[in-house]
């Protein structure tokens, strides 16, 4: 019978290993968290901005040290470089992509931004990588000054060699 004890217990369980069943594989989807420390990329903004999720949620973050050709300025037309230079941080970068995230002395600019540098799984240092491939110049705006003569020597070599925008831009 429909209102039998017997049956509303056996029914209740079907609700239950149903909803187990739907939790396991919803929760097989899901993608892991992230570890305090390590950031996703979501989506490149362009050659110095990113957007990343982090545990404790989505931010954008402006890379430190480097400053790319504007691509997606309001203001400002697409500089000389620039795609190549937002290209360049796809490759790097796409998204999906682990990063660990490094601060220096302030941890957001002006426009609320997160201030970083950035390290792939390999250790790859990104900001460095794309100074010294000539996709960016260096920019340093005090009080962050942490890896001031890594990049500076970086650039050097790079308008050096004219890589990049030292060989493209004039």
């Amino acid at each position: 019978m429909a209102g039998s004890p017997r049956w509303r217990r056996s029914g209740a369980l079907a609700v239950v290993v149903a909803a187990v069943v739907i939790a396991t594989t919803v929760a097989g989807c899901a993608t892991e968290p992230l570890e305090p420390g390590v950031a996703r990329v979501v989506k490149v903004v362009d050659g110095d901005t990113l957007e990343v999720e982090l545990d404790t949620g989505r931010e954008r973050v402006r890379l430190l040290g480097i400053d790319t050709p504007e691509t997606v300025h309001p203001t400002k037309p697409v500089e000389c470089f620039g795609p190549e230079a937002s290209a360049r941080m796809k490759e790097l970068a796409p998204p999906g992509t682990e990063l660990k995230l490094e601060r220096d002395a302030e941890l957001r600019d002006r426009f609320g931004r997160l201030l970083a540098y950035a390290y792939l799984p390999d250790g790859t240092f990104i900001n460095r990588s794309m100074v010294a491939d000539g996709f960016a110049t260096t920019l340093f705006i005090d009080p962050n000054r942490a890896h001031r003569q890594d990049l500076s020597a970086a650039e050097a070599d790079a308008r050096s060699q004219g890589r990049g925008l030292w060989s493209a831009c004039q």
